[in-house]
């Protein structure tokens, strides 16, 4: 290092003027990393150095600036003969400064023109000049750029332009290019011969014709490659809408300090083939709850395609009650095997003692999108009635609920593709004939996924780790465990009404005949006080407040001061079963279709029962097999709703009394499996 360059390094000494917290300080004593400053009203501070040097302002008074450091990295990427010929100048410059070369051998004797002791810098100048053949005023310019930025000031510009990707096509030709561009991004895939035909006539409409210069169509298929980078413009049409839909912020993680914090909530339709019970194959419909603090799959319904707003509410009752051990389920699969808070969670909930290995999650805040399903009355209801906050994504917005959209994948790749009947992720990587494949129903893959869903508590998960040990991976049980023990977690215990506030709601008045639905009476004696009377809700002018289950309207459930009411259908007895919304509109159409009225509830009842009756011994048509197919599934899935409690029957002394089993706490998958 020269003398010069040791002569501009700066220091900080006694007595020197600093700028530090909004005024002017004087330096009064240094000792070791600690600076004593004095303020121009005499009050004294001790401040560290690092802390000093590192605060927005700092500056000496007066004193020397720290020269610009060398951008290393452009340096790099500058062409190798540029840089060597500024490395050239440089030899010269610092000569001229210095009276030797840049890196000059010790002991190096300097040549008279350049001796700093003898000459000027203006004839130091104009010798350096007088060698190279250049004027003075260049010697001079290189100079003074050396002195402000080293080695880059010395560097050819030329060489350091900003490369324009469009070499030099006219803009206007550039800028229809764009914007044919975008117009693609919803359309169908074309080719590029289709995109330059739009160009050129997207710019003789807007100039007139020959007046802007087209490039050759090799140009043009440059100019078109270049400016289609990452568009996926002549490639997948779902891949192009998904970067096209990506948000022009940066990507930021969602966290939760705490389980329950944030709750994810979507559905998708599942890529597998599934049974119905008649033999045809669909796809099912999965809606998830996922916990981003644990990664938790806090619970999963599978339905036949069409999922409904009691299917998003029933996936809340699910997530509020522990999963019970299933027959044939392997014992590390227990709650008591894992790594769970087994014992103080059996203290509060006895059924923990027979549960499996997956926590029991209360959200305090879910996150859905804009689907019907979500954003019902049904499900806000619910959420309501449960103490849950909602927050809806923005529109279009899939990286608002970014850890649920990955956990379908994961899904996928985890479960899914191992299932017979997988259709993969699109029709281009669909097999031959998956239809033929499909091997399992509705119910069965619920089971299914419902025992996969506790080898994923045990699995390690990439997002978890332990900031002490990034490098370990925690599993969403050893996540629960760890955040339980700072947060405190206790899990809430679902009524057995709860099931009916989660039901939709029809308002409707009740008459002599009973209550009228959709051309369905529901009648009962216990009608009786209510028959032509109020209910005393104002808002809705009286009216009572009915609760029907969309997949079984044999019965609705009326409210009345005294409690529930069980309604059923006035033509029960002629159903085999319970039937769904979708089954009785079909049976509906079919009874218009043979001539009878579909108003007539008698009528559609027999429709009805022998549509069910067909699908059972014999042979249909495809269609109805598939609503009786689907209504039997929607049955055998869903939760039993509460059942009025049976009169007591009088003692006799000839009979021994049946032991009396109390009403339980409510477990809809034990309801489900009751249901025959």
């Amino acid at each position: 290092m020269t003398v010069s360059e040791r002569a501009v390094r700066p220091v900080l000494r006694l007595g020197d003027w600093v700028h530090f917290d909004g005024g002017e300080h004087q330096v009064v004593a240094l000792s070791g990393a600690s600076v004593r400053l004095r303020s121009a009203a005499s009050a004294e501070s001790i401040v560290l150095l690092p802390y000093l040097l590192g605060s927005a302002g700092f500056a000496v008074i007066d004193g020397q600036a720290l020269p610009e450091l060398e951008p290393v990295g452009l340096l790099d990427g500058v062409p190798d003969e540029v840089l060597e010929a500024a490395k050239e100048w440089e030899r010269h410059v610092v000569e001229v400064l210095t009276g030797l070369p840049h890196g000059a051998e010790p002991g190096t004797a300097m040549r008279p023109e350049f001796d700093p002791a003898a000459r000027s810098l203006k004839q130091r100048d104009q010798a350096k000049a007088d060698e190279l053949g250049v004027s003075v005023r260049t010697v001079q310019a290189r100079r003074a750029r050396y002195a402000a930025q080293g080695l880059w000031g010395l560097i050819d510009q030329r060489a350091v332009r900003e490369w324009q990707v469009t070499g030099q096509a006219d803009a206007r030709v550039v800028q229809a290019i764009v914007a044919a561009l975008d117009a693609e991004t919803n359309t169908s895939t074309g080719t590029r011969s289709r995109l330059i035909r739009r160009v050129t006539k997207a710019v003789e409409e807007a100039y007139g014709a020959g007046v802007v210069p087209l490039p050759s169509r090799t140009t043009f298929y440059k100019l078109i490659d270049v400016l289609s980078t990452g568009r996926h413009t002549f490639g997948s049409a779902v891949t192009r809408r998904q970067m096209a839909n990506r948000p022009a912020g940066p990507f930021t993680p969602t966290w939760a300090d705490r389980p329950g914090e944030q709750v994810q909530i979507d559905s998708t339709p599942l890529d597998v083939m599934v049974l119905l019970d008649s033999g045809l194959p669909v796809r099912a419909d999965l809606t998830i709850a996922v916990d981003v603090a644990t990664r938790t799959i806090c619970a999963a319904v599978l339905r036949p395609v069409g999922t409904k707003a009691v299917d998003a509410a029933l996936l809340l009752a699910k997530m509020l009650v522990p999963e019970p051990m299933r027959p044939g389920w392997a014992d590390s699969l227990r709650m008591s095997a894992s790594r769970l808070p087994h014992l103080r969670l059996v203290d509060i909930d006895a059924r923990m003692e027979a549960a499996a290995a997956k926590p029991v999650i209360v959200p305090d805040g879910v996150v859905i999108d804009g689907g019907r399903v979500f954003i019902s009355d049904t499900f806000m209801r619910a959420c309501t009635r449960l103490g849950i906050s909602v927050q809806r994504a923005r529109p279009r917005t899939p990286t608002d609920k970014g850890v649920v959209e990955a956990t379908f994948s994961s899904i996928n790749t985890l479960f899914t593709q191992h299932l017979a009947g997988y259709t993969g992720a699109n029709v281009s990587r669909r097999g031959e004939r998956v239809e033929q494949q499909a091997a399992w129903t509705v119910p069965e893959l619920q089971e299914l996924m419902d025992e996969w869903l506790i080898t994923w508590q045990h699995r390690p998960h990439d997002s978890l780790r332990d900031p002490f040990m990034p490098r370990r991976m925690l599993s969403p049980n050893e996540k629960y465990a760890a955040l339980v023990a700072a947060a405190g977690y206790l899990p809430l215990v679902l009524s057995s009404e709860d099931y009916l506030e989660l039901l939709p709601v029809e308002w409707r008045a009740i008459n002599d005949y009973g209550i009228r639905i959709d051309y369905r009476t529901y009648d009962i004696d216990e009608l009786g006080p209510y028959r032509r009377q109020p209910s005393g809700v104002e808002k809705q002018k009286g009216l009572w407040e009915v609760h029907c289950d969309p997949y079984d309207l044999s019965q609705v459930f009326l409210r009345t001061p005294d409690g529930w009411v069980t309604v059923p259908w006035t033509h029960r007895p002629m159903m085999s079963g319970p039937f769904a919304d979708f089954t009785w509109q079909h049976a509906r159409q079919l009874a218009a279709a043979q001539g009878l009225d579909d108003r007539n509830e008698t009528d559609v009842a027999r429709v009805l029962d022998e549509l069910l009756t067909r699908a059972e011994n014999g042979p249909a048509d495809r269609r109805s097999r598939r609503v009786a197919a689907r209504t039997k599934v929607a049955a055998a899935s869903r939760p039993r709703p509460p059942q009025p409690e049976a009169e007591p029957v009088p003692d006799s002394p000839d009979e021994d009394l049946a032991t009396v089993i109390p009403f339980g706490l409510f477990d809809a998958d034990a309801e489900a499996e009751r249901w025959p």
